[in-house]
């Protein structure tokens, strides 16, 4: 289901009925150009779309105003957003649970081994009530929110920020561990 599809109340009537001339004559436009473009970028034509019309809006509320040619402006805003997708694509790398090092053979397995290792032991270290929860969200099954509370016996919404205050005390924690840098030069 379509973002307008969803979000309009039935017989409403749709979102280009309520734009300026100039601007509803873009919209079958822009989706048919957004639709071309979107594949080989890696996003939704529907992201597209939202980006184009944000950049109009920005540009005819503190900018230059509407574009001489809107249609050409359009192609050119289109392609710019899927030129950017692409580009952030490219420069976010997939979340492993192991972390780097994970393809490099008997290292990379040692290397992992390693990490996990150090992080068990320090989240033994934490408090008990982190403790309990910390190693609920390590756990190999990956336990949802609803099956972690359960466990826990706290309320689902609980969970979220206690999570976030038990990450920081192991932030904080391993930060302390960190070796500072020796002093590098001569000393005064």
């Amino acid at each position: 289901m379509s973002h307008t599809a969803c979000c309009r109340s039935p017989g409403s009537t749709p979102p280009s009925a309520a734009l300026p001339e100039p601007l509803r004559t873009l919209t079958a436009l822009l989706a048919a150009e957004s639709e071309a473009e979107a594949a080989a970028a890696g996003v939704e034509p529907g992201d597209l779309q939202q980006a184009v019309w944000l950049r109009l809006l920005e540009r005819l509320d503190g900018g230059p105003g509407m574009p001489r040619d809107p249609a050409d402006w359009l192609r050119r805003a289109v392609r710019a957003e899927a030129r950017r997708a692409r580009r952030t694509v490219v420069r976010e790398l997939p979340y492993t649970a192991d972390g780097p090092g994970t393809d490099a053979g008997p290292e990379g397995a040692a290397l992992v081994a390693e990490r996990r290792r150090a992080l068990r032991t320090a989240v033994a270290r934490t408090p008990v009530h982190c403790r309990r929860l910390l190693t609920a969200m390590l756990s190999p099954s990956d336990p949802t929110y609803r099956e972690i509370a359960g466990e826990l016996g706290i309320s689902q919404g609980s969970l979220g920020p206690m999570r976030s205050r038990c990450l920081g005390c192991l932030r904080r924690m391993l930060a302390a561990e960190v070796a500072v840098p020796a002093h590098r030069g001569k000393e005064r």
